[in-house]
This record gives structure tokens, C-alpha cells and sequence, in this order.
């Protein structure tokens, strides 16, 4: 008998793709996210373009996050995040901060914290990562990460993104 759903949790989940019409790979992850069981996508940030963090000569990347509340477990909805990358032919095990269809990171799970080696939240990086922080504020400026501070407070000082399509952000 399948287990009860828990009482829903904010989660925030990352999104980028920079490989096969990268617009379009996030747009359709954000659409998939809302079909997870127990889950509800309350808001998603406009999809912004930033340059590659990782090897030098792969397109930039666009990003997003979305919000939601699940009643998913945090290990449940990782799996759920990685099956949604695996169908959008994510390769685990590639070369590392290398070109990718889609990556999907869970940011921040409530007030949960974790630093086991399969799942670390809040995601580690998260506080000096523009591509992150940005869409971040636009949906959520007063989450307060836990370990790190407000998202208000997190980006002050970070060169703003810029939207992923031309004349303005898009949702």
C-alpha cells in the first residue's frame, strides 16, 4: 500500500539546460514539475542566460527555478527530479559543470538540512551562484536559506543576469 503524502513543504528547485534548444528544455521541465505526484508549482521565475561555470567553450546556459509545495519526501522528490532529467536525456556522470539538456537541483527543502554525500541542502553553492540567486529573488526575495541568510541579502553584489530572450524576461 502506497505510503501517505506528507503535509506539503516548500520546496525551490533549479533549472538549466544549455544544450538542445535550451529554452525550450527548461519550459518543458517547469511544465513536468507541476505533474509530480503530491506537488503543486505555486511560481517560476522569467528564464534568464548565464555564462557556463564550468569548461570554457560550451553555450550559456538558461535558468530558472521554480516553487513548489510537495508532499514528497526530500529523497523521493530528488528521484522524481532526476527521472524528469534522465527523460530529457541527461547523462549523470559526464563531465563535470559540462554542456547539459537539463539539470535540476533541489535548492531548499523548508527549513531541511542535509549534507549527506547523495543529497546536500540547501544546495551547496547556492549563495554565490548568480544564475541561482537571481531567479531566486524574483520569486521568492524574503526565503531566508537556511545557513546562509535572506535572498535578498544573498545577491547584493552580484551582476544581474540577463534575460534568456530578447526584449525582456520570459515566463
Amino acid at each position: 500500500m502506497p505510503s501517505r503524502p506528507r503535509e506539503p513543504v516548500r520546496a525551490y528547485v533549479g533549472l538549466g539546460s544549455n544544450l538542445d534548444d535550451p529554452v525550450a528544455q527548461v519550459r518543458s521541465a517547469l511544465d513536468e514539475l507541476g505533474e509530480l505526484p503530491h506537488t503543486l508549482r505555486v511560481a517560476q521565475s522569467s528564464l534568464y542566460r548565464s555564462p557556463p561555470m564550468g569548461p570554457a567553450g560550451q553555450p550559456d546556459y538558461v535558468n530558472a527555478v521554480a516553487v513548489l509545495d510537495t508532499g514528497l519526501e526530500p529523497r523521493a522528490l530528488l528521484r522524481e527530479l532526476q527521472a524528469i532529467e534522465a527523460r530529457h536525456g541527461r547523462v549523470r556522470g559526464a563531465e563535470r559543470w559540462g554542456p547539459r539538456t537539463l539539470d535540476l537541483d533541489l535548492l531548499v527543502y523548508g527549513d531541511w538540512r542535509s549534507s549527506d554525500p547523495g543529497l546536500t541542502v540547501p544546495h551547496p553553492g547556492i549563495g554565490e551562484r548568480p544564475f541561482v540567486l537571481w531567479p531566486l529573488l524574483e520569486v521568492a526575495p524574503g526565503l531566508r536559506v537556511p545557513g546562509l541568510g535572506v535572498v535578498r541579502d544573498l545577491v547584493r553584489g552580484l551582476d544581474p543576469l540577463q534575460p534568456a530572450l530578447p526584449g525582456g524576461s520570459e515566463r
